[in-house]
């Protein structure tokens, strides 16, 4: 049987990878839900071709032009966040892909764990927000939680077979974005379209100035925590700009596992949608002789400030990982409209933390609390 999948962030860099990934394996499975915030043109052809469900417009006044070009198609049209949380429930739902960008996907995420269906996680943001909560819950209901990101797919597939208690650390690999070689003073002057032009990856512009700040990094790193278990002593990053290497364990008698292969989300993307089955795919195969160096560093975490302050909020814990998370989608879009420089983003967040309140043990609301005060500090320093 096909394996039903709902696609959340259907229009984006991950949402569309993975309807590749479908469309070349349609004997494997069926698009039952798409959705997208605003763009409702790409949405409209990916209904047209996949012939889900259901599809969830975000943008409720999107919806009546929607419904409009779809009342011929056998698809139902919904619109709004509360409609996404109860769509993830319906039965047919085999696997959520969870593509959301931000705090927005924590309320689907929990909402399709909660129903019990498999989650392949492509938003690190639920999991800096609310690791904790993610995974016991996920416990709780013995849904299996499947990564999407290229480091935390290769983790998984490294720790196959393996003990979690054998591991003595895991090593996040980072191309280091377009800036890696930047002393502070040239990042003075980078602009914005300087910070979207990643040297190995195809992403989206907010995932893409994370890539370049080393934030994005900084999230995969809480995100590791909370996936697979770790201390936040456990867990180093590394600068490997060839992107060949996407991450590796290091267990307690000293030996190293790694995954490798070419930087093209498909192979992640796909990997997570067939678990446990690994699919036949045409997609470029790893030459070495193209990479006779593979070239390691260390990060300058006094030049790229997000990696240190996210190592600080994982050791901190309670709400600094939201609080900060918070202020940094406030600062990146600020900084995508080019309200704000480059190398205000890192300033926006520690002023930010600063004049935040702490709270050790966060609940749901104290989370969603937590979220709105921290763009509402933020928006004071943009």
């Amino acid at each position: 049987m096909k394996r039903g999948i709902a696609i959340l962030g259907s229009t984006g860099s991950i949402g569309t990878q993975a309807l590749e990934v479908i469309r070349d394996h349609s004997d494997k499975f069926s698009v039952e839900v798409l959705s997208a915030q605003n763009n409702l043109e790409l949405l409209i052809k990916q209904a047209f071709e996949f012939i889900p469900n259901a599809v969830v417009i975000g943008n409720e006044e999107h919806y009546l032009e929607l419904k409009e070009v779809l009342k011929n198609l056998p698809i139902k049209v919904y619109c709004g966040d509360s409609a996404l949380e109860q769509v993830v429930e319906m039965e047919s739902i085999d696997m959520v892909l969870t593509a959301m960008v931000g705090f927005a996907g924590l309320y689907p995420t929990l909402r399709a764990i909660e129903a019990g269906k498999p989650i392949a996680l492509a938003n690190k943001e639920t999991m800096v927000v609310a690791g904790e909560m993610i995974m016991g819950l996920a416990k709780e209901r013995g849904v299996p939680i499947i990564p999407v990101d290229s480091e935390h797919s290769a983790l998984f597939q490294s720790l196959m077979g393996e003990d979690l208690g054998s591991i003595e650390k895991v090593i996040l690999t980072a191309s280091g974005g377009p800036f890696r070689n930047y002393s502070a003073d040239e990042l003075r002057s980078v602009t914005l379209q300087d910070a979207l032009q990643h040297p190995n990856w195809c992403m989206g512009p907010k995932i893409t100035v994370d890539s370049a700040t080393m934030m994005n990094k900084g999230l995969e790193v809480i995100e590791a925590r909370w996936l697979f278990d770790l201390k936040p002593e456990q867990i180093d990053v590394i600068i490997h700009p060839q992107s060949i290497i996407h991450s590796m364990v290091q267990f307690i008698d000293g030996s190293v596992k790694a995954q490798m292969g070419p930087p093209d989300m498909r192979l992640p993307i796909q990997y997570a949608l067939g678990f446990p089955e690994r699919l036949t795919s045409g997609f470029k195969r790893l030459d070495f002789t193209e990479y006779p160096n593979l070239t390691f560093q260390a990060p300058d975490t006094n030049i790229f400030r997000n990696l240190a302050i996210s190592f600080d909020a994982l050791k901190k814990g309670g709400n600094w990982p939201c609080l900060m998370n918070a202020a940094n989608e406030t600062a990146v879009e600020a900084f995508l409209k080019e309200k704000i420089g480059f190398l205000d983003i890192p300033d926006v967040i520690e002023q930010t933390l600063v004049k935040s309140h702490y709270l050790p043990k966060p609940g749901l609301t104290d989370l969603v609390e937590s979220d709105r005060l921290g763009r509402e500090i933020s928006q004071q320093f943009i």
